[in-house]
Formats: C-alpha cells, structure tokens, sequence
C-alpha cells in the first residue's frame, strides 16, 4: 500500500485534486506516443458531445500500448486509490483522448457518479489525466471545479460552475489526479493543433469496470503485466472472500505461469 504524503492529502481535502509534474519523462512521453501512433488515425472519432465529435477515443490500452502499465501502477495514482478506494480495487478505465481543433468543452461532470448517491459521500473512484502534449487553456485542458468533490445537491448552475472551474495547464509528463466525485471536463480546443491526453481510472471492488478489462485483456495477454496489474485487471478475489472466483478457483490461475 503507498503512503500519501501530508501535501497530497490536504490538496485533497480542500481542492479535490493534485497534480504531480514531470510524473513520466520525456523519453516515457515518446515511448507511450510511438506506440499510440497506429490508432491515432483520425478513424475513432467520438460518438457524441460528451465523447467529442473532434475527439479521437481509444480503449483497451493494456492490449495496443504496453508502456501504459507504467502509468497504470505509477506510485503517485496508486497513492491516492490506496488512500480513497478498498483494497483490491480495480483497473476501470484506460483510454486516450485526442483532442482535434474545433473541439468543444464537455458537460462538468462526476467520473464516479452512475449508480451512486450525489456526494457529499466517499468517493467510488479515482481519475488520473496525464498530459502527452503540454495542455494549455487553448487546446482543451481538463477543467476542474476546487472544492466540488464537497458539492452536495443541488449543484450550482451551469453559470456558477463556469466562474468557479479552473484550467489545468500542465506540460507534458505530468499528471492530475483526483476522486471520482470531482466536478471536471474536457476543455474546448480552440488551436491549430491536437491535444493528447490519457486517463486511467480505477473503482471500488465491487463495482462493475467502465471497460470489461477481463475480456479486454485476456490471460495470455495479461501474462505480461506485474501482478499488480493482473490484480486490478480482475484476475483477484476481493480482499478476505472469495467474491471474483471463476469455476470455483482463483482467477490468477487462468495466467499462464501463475499456480
């Protein structure tokens, strides 16, 4: 389990989020990009406002870019879902984001809010973005709104969220992490060029994944991951039960090489 540090903890607590500069370097930054590259043709483009119709999505990372599992178990994220989340929490999500120009913001939204009373209550996930290119009030920065994990209903209008929210200008290598009950959005992308981001997700053991990471990624592929991984991927039993066996075993033994 991390331990998160006294600065970490009240950023927490009085803004609901913190970010961690040069988290990745440079040479990470590159590797995560080249390997992106195939699926960054400009074919995945968002399905809706919220997707992003100027929005290139790609899922399933663990199977197209082997080098997100630094940033999946990267002890700064994992600090802070040590911090909010049970043990034996989940992988739920790890997508990238490629904001074209012309891009509009999104709704300010929960990452953890489907199915769960509205806060204040404990958050049901935590959400990291990391920045691939240096995000900029221009180019579609993740907006945040400080304090909003604290919200209780109802919400201030849409107009009180715009004067409250911030931009997080952050270069690439950082990251921003926060609980799910954190009101934020993608940013409008109002320059010449795109914005690459990547969010990785992770919830409560016993909620059900945004992304079935199981089939996403199958034993053999899962093979090549840390333990870690292959624990918040799903191949695990909740902590003192056996909730998640399959066949009546432990689902780390359908890992090749795993007993």
């Amino acid at each position: 389990m991390s331990e998160l540090s006294q600065p970490m903890k009240d950023d927490l607590e009085e803004r609901g989020y913190v970010i961690v500069r040069d988290a990745i370097d440079s040479a990470a930054v590159a590797l995560l990009r080249e390997q992106l590259a195939p699926y960054l043709r400009g074919e995945l483009m968002g399905r809706n406002d919220f997707e992003g119709t100027r929005s290139e999505r790609v899922y399933s990372l663990l199977a197209k870019a082997p080098a997100v599992a630094k940033l999946v178990e990267h002890q700064a994220a994992l600090s802070v879902a040590d911090h909010f989340l049970a043990p034996s929490y989940l992988l739920s999500a790890a997508l990238v984001v490629n904001l074209h120009p012309g891009e509009t913001p999104q709704e300010f939204h929960q990452d953890d809010a489907l199915g769960a009373p509205p806060p204040p209550r404990p958050p049901q996930g935590v959400s990291t973005i990391w920045a691939l290119d240096d995000f900029t009030s221009d180019n579609g920065a993740t907006n945040v709104i400080p304090g909003s994990h604290r919200w209780a209903w109802p919400w201030p209008d849409r107009g009180e969220q715009e004067r409250r929210s911030v931009v997080l200008e952050i270069p690439a290598g950082a990251v921003a992490i926060f609980p799910g009950t954190l009101f934020h959005r993608a940013g409008a992308n109002r320059s010449q060029g795109k914005r690459l981001g990547l969010t990785i997700q992770y919830c409560q053991p016993w909620l059900r994944q945004l992304e079935n990471m199981m089939f996403a990624t199958p034993p053999e592929l899962a093979a090549r991951y840390s333990e870690r991984i292959q624990e918040m991927v799903g191949y695990n039993l909740v902590q003192g039960t056996f909730v998640g066996y399959v066949d009546g075993r432990h689902p780390k033994k359908l890992i090749p090489g795993r007993s």
